[in-house]
């Protein structure tokens, strides 16, 4: 037998928290002002988290903070205030990203859940064993996951005796989360640090395209929450919190419906379409059909339509929900004082009153009492069984017995809101650095044919699998770029150790799974900026996991990375058009076919820039329109141990001239980009 699955609503604001928890949400997620993954919402504060967190347990809802953004050092303090504060006030469960700070808070706080959220990319099961043994028991893996893919990954959280929390409704990103760089790039607002400016809603087109091919139609999976639950899915997670009160309960409420009866009443479906769509719902993931039919704008129509639903919907919440049973007792006994009991779960409660009287005319009786202890009116409570004990010919004042329910009401109500008393640990941790020796260049190339007769400037040459999978006459160490999507991992196992027995005994990994798969297989890991490395805790949770060496994160600066120390070799990108953003759907499929695209397509934005879209391992990227260039700033850069050269559209030559321009410390004449080393994003 399946066991129900929460249902998880977003919060914005308190309306939002009234109205997700009155229309039926079993638990609900928000931030606070900081470090939270929407931080342009409403969001909350230190003491509306406390009001919240009582509200929600007075009805038995749960409550998750999000602190689900990369940390720079200089913020660990802060950002640990922030969930030791939600961890005093009885928060249910932290949604984290960064893997330094969920090291902290899984170290020093370990009586909290930690939630790993979908901001760390996790697309495949291999990764379940990494994020278990670092505190946390439930994982919120990429929307982007197909469902045979997803009854992979519930299979082995199980067996590790993890929760999966899987999103059901709501916008979509085009690009795998935690893997966007265009907004910071752009905008110098960063997705992975909660800032996201959306510019992928803006007008993006390619050949035969709608004009808006980054953007995608928001998510529905309510017609398949019987097949998640049919697969162990623990959670059915709504996407929102920047929405609207009503759209929130109209979302909760269809998700209710659906886990408890099977089905949505049609008036809420109609109007949840309503409330807020762009072109429609896809589950293209989920079925994974994938294509032009996933795209989709908010167009004029959508917000006529929105507008003309929203006052419908504030019925949904306007009263409370009694949604808590109780058992209820009560003793009515001759010379013995009444007894009311009130019972839920662990939590029980009983309260006296004074003796009965004697009937005079008319004794109370079994259902004149019990038709007052049904009355629990705007409390979180219903009698699931009442039980009376009653000697004959007794009275008690109605309004007695109505007193008598509400004071052990309230008291129940308090007994269960009270902040349990947890531990808070002390736990430090050794930085350790390296003797630094001599600068290495790690060239990294999309296909063989881009690499020149010279090659001797690298000291490491980095491939895709199906490169590397060719016979090679490379006179250098190499290393296998592993995807940064997973979509089978046997037979990616399969090909690793035909390159481990060929020779190849490197792996550069963008992500944990990739991590984990590389390491079982006796591969020498060094670490990609998928991992988004922002801090030394982060750095020291790699180093355990026997990372070798650790690319920085491309949004880092270089003054943050300069507080940075390591037992292992760091490094960063020197050159190359930066990976912006990630897709399963490729953008291009929304004007052509891939026969049509050749894989040397590219979108172009209102400004008429052109950024290139390459393909590989059954996904697709879309690099910068112009390259990270800092061949003139190479002093800047002596304190990284090994530097990236990353070639994408070049051709032979070209990777020629740049290797020229290195090796000389030379401006560019072409046009170029500094990335974000020399800013402080926000």
């Amino acid at each position: 037998m399946n066991i129900k699955p929460e249902v998880l609503a977003p919060v914005g604001s308190f309306e939002s928290l009234t109205a997700a928890v009155r229309s039926g949400a079993d638990a609900v997620y928000f931030g606070l002002k900081d470090f939270s993954a929407r931080r342009n919402a409403e969001n909350f504060t230190f003491s509306q988290m406390e009001e919240a967190v009582e509200y929600c347990h007075k009805f038995g809802v749960k409550v998750y903070i999000t602190l689900n953004i990369a940390i720079k050092e200089s913020e660990l303090d802060s950002a640990f205030k922030v969930a030791e504060n939600a961890y005093n006030c009885g928060v249910d469960g932290l949604i984290v990203s960064d893997l330094g700070l969920a090291d902290i808070i899984h170290r020093r706080l370990p009586h909290i859940e930690l939630h790993a959220s979908t901001q760390m990319s996790v697309n495949s099961p291999a990764c379940l064993s990494f994020l278990k043994n670092l505190g946390f028991c439930r994982v919120v893996p990429a929307r982007e996951m197909s469902k045979s893919e997803l009854i992979l990954l519930c299979r082995e959280a199980k067996r590790l005796n993890m929760e999966v929390e899987v999103f059901v409704h709501g916008a979509l990103c085009m690009c795998l989360s935690g893997q966007c760089l265009l907004s910071s790039v752009l905008g110098g607002r960063s997705g992975n640090r909660g800032l996201c400016a959306g510019p992928c809603r803006l007008p993006f087109k390619t050949q035969n395209g709608t004009g808006y091919d980054l953007s995608l139609k928001d998510l529905s999976l309510l017609d398949h929450i019987d097949e998640l639950v049919e697969m162990g899915v623990s959670s059915l997670k709504i996407e929102g919190r920047m929405k609207r009160p009503e759209y929130i309960a109209a979302a909760v409420n269809s998700c209710r419906n659906m886990v408890d009866n099977g089905f949505i009443p049609n008036e809420i479906s109609k109007a949840l379409s309503s409330v807020f769509s762009r072109s429609g719902f896809t589950d293209g993931y989920f079925t994974h059909n994938l294509g032009k039919d996933m795209f989709g704008i908010r167009s004029k129509d959508d917000v006529i339509k929105s507008k003309e639903v929203l006052s419908s919907l504030h019925d949904i919440y306007r009263n409370e929900r009694q949604n808590i049973p109780v058992t209820v007792k009560m003793e009515i006994k001759t010379d013995k004082d009444i007894s009311l009991t009130l019972s839920s779960g662990e939590n029980s409660v009983t309260l006296f009153a004074h003796k009965p009287q004697i009937a005079q005319n008319k004794p109370i009786t079994k259902d004149s009492v019990e038709k007052l202890l049904l009355k629990f009116g705007s409390t979180p409570f219903y009698p699931e069984s009442i039980e009376i004990i009653l000697d004959d010919g007794l009275f008690v004042p109605s309004g007695e017995i109505n007193g008598l329910r509400r004071s052990c009401a309230d008291a129940l109500s308090a007994k269960i809101c009270e902040t349990p008393k947890r531990n808070i640990c002390d736990y430090t941790v050794s930085f350790n650095s390296h003797p630094q020796e001599k600068q290495k260049n790690y060239g990294k190339f999309l296909s063989l044919s881009q690499l020149p007769p010279d090659i001797s400037y690298f000291d490491l040459i980095i491939l895709p699998i199906s490169e590397c999978l060719k016979d090679l006459d490379v006179n250098l160490p190499i290393a296998v770029d592993l995807p940064r999507f997973i979509f089978d991992e046997e037979k990616l196992k399969i090909n690793l150790k035909a390159l481990f027995n060929k020779g190849i005994k490197k792996a550069f990994c963008g992500n944990l799974s990739a991590l984990k798969i590389a390491e079982d297989l006796g591969f020498e890991t060094i670490g990609d900026t998928g991992l988004n490395v922002f801090n030394n805790y982060s750095v020291s949770v790699l180093e355990r996991e026997s990372l070798s060496e650790i690319t920085l994160s491309c949004e880092i600066s270089l003054n943050e990375a300069s507080k940075i120390t390591s037992a292992v070799p760091l490094g960063i990108y020197a050159y190359g058009n930066l990976a912006l953003m990630c897709f399963k759907n490729c953008p291009l499929k929304n004007g052509r076919s891939c026969a049509e695209c050749n894989k040397k397509g590219f979108l172009t934005d209102r400004m008429g820039i052109d950024f290139p879209i390459r393909c590989r391992d059954g996904y697709s990227e879309m690099f910068n329109s112009k390259p990270l260039f800092l061949a003139d700033r190479m002093d800047e850069l002596s304190g990284f141990d090994f530097l990236i050269f990353s070639f994408t559209s070049e051709e032979k030559d070209e990777v020629k001239d740049v290797i020229n321009l290195y090796k000389n410390r030379k401006k560019s004449e072409k046009e170029y980009t500094r990335g974000l080393y020399y800013k402080e994003i926000l």
